[in-house]
């Protein structure tokens, strides 16, 4: 393959993808570093905003309202009274601070996930050609070793919450964007002519037809989105993210089973907690 132009394979005959990648991070670096400083102040100010949110207050008073809140919005005593004692035996063990560290990271980044994808959705089901466009990119966010873009994230974020906040909305965004577009695509057909037949606008027939038909489908987007970023934990505290991941990670250089037992099991505590709430009688039918 001599015959091929040098920008295009190196001396080995290798085409130059990795190089193109590190020249196209390296460019983003030097031309773009204002725009990343400030998303990088954005999301950090959020992420503090959060974690005040659910530091300041005694850890009991955060309880009882995450177990009032898990009331309103399930009015089950037993999804209440599970909140309850798992939030409880969180406390017990000591990581009640790791834990409101994860919560904020994970309610931040479905937030972000939630505030790009469902607008994503809406387009893709609007537009066919879009997502015949988006499809192959969700499916290289997915499936892409997470470690892979965790490099760039590092390079452009530095150290801290933010690059494991990218990182995670990487991988849980195509979640809400394929499920509020199966959801607006879901929506039966004679119920868009019925709201046209009555002079409807297309922006009239998404907000009172489309939306409250996928609901629930986009109700599943959010629980997927925070299942997901949950599973990001311990990979973003390999970037300097704190929360329950440190104490996984430190528990694997030392082999301490007790402590890795100890915070893996609060991690899935939260995480069941956190389904629980947010999940939609559609999802607990299905389940």
């Amino acid at each position: 393959m001599n015959w091929l132009p040098e920008w295009l394979i190196d001396s080995s005959g290798k085409l130059r993808l990795g190089n193109w990648a590190k020249d196209f991070v390296d460019w983003l670096t030097a031309n773009a570093d204002w725009f990343f400083d400030w998303l990088s102040t954005v999301l950090s100010s959020a992420i503090d905003a959060l974690l005040f949110v659910l530091q300041w207050p005694n850890a009991f008073v955060l309880i009882f309202l995450f177990t009032a809140f898990s009331w309103f919005l399930r009015r089950s005593i037993g999804i209440a009274a599970f909140t309850c004692l798992g939030l409880l035996l969180i406390y017990n063990q000591g990581y009640w601070k790791e834990t409101t560290e994860t919560l904020a990271l994970v309610l931040a980044s479905a937030g972000v996930s939630m505030l790009i994808g469902v607008p994503l959705g809406i387009t893709a089901a609007r537009r066919p050609w879009i997502y015949a466009f988006m499809r192959p990119v969700l499916d290289l966010m997915q499936t892409i070793p997470t470690f892979v873009y965790l490099i760039p994230a590092l390079i452009l974020f530095g150290l801290g919450m933010v690059p494991g906040l990218i990182a995670t909305v990487i991988f849980a965004i195509p979640a809400p964007i394929r499920l509020t577009r199966l959801g607006v695509i879901s929506t039966p057909p004679s119920l868009v002519e019925a709201a046209q037949a009555f002079g409807a606008t297309p922006t009239q027939v998404l907000r009172k037809v489309e939306l409250p038909f996928a609901m629930p489908q986009i109700m599943a987007g959010l629980t997927q989105t925070i299942m997901l970023s949950l599973s990001m934990v311990v990979i973003a505290a390999l970037v300097g993210a704190s929360g329950l991941g440190v104490p996984v990670v430190r528990a694997l250089n030392t082999v301490n089973i007790a402590r890795g037992f100890e915070a893996g099991l609060c991690i899935v505590i939260l995480a069941i907690i956190l389904d629980r709430m947010f999940r939609t009688e559609n999802a607990e039918d299905g389940a």
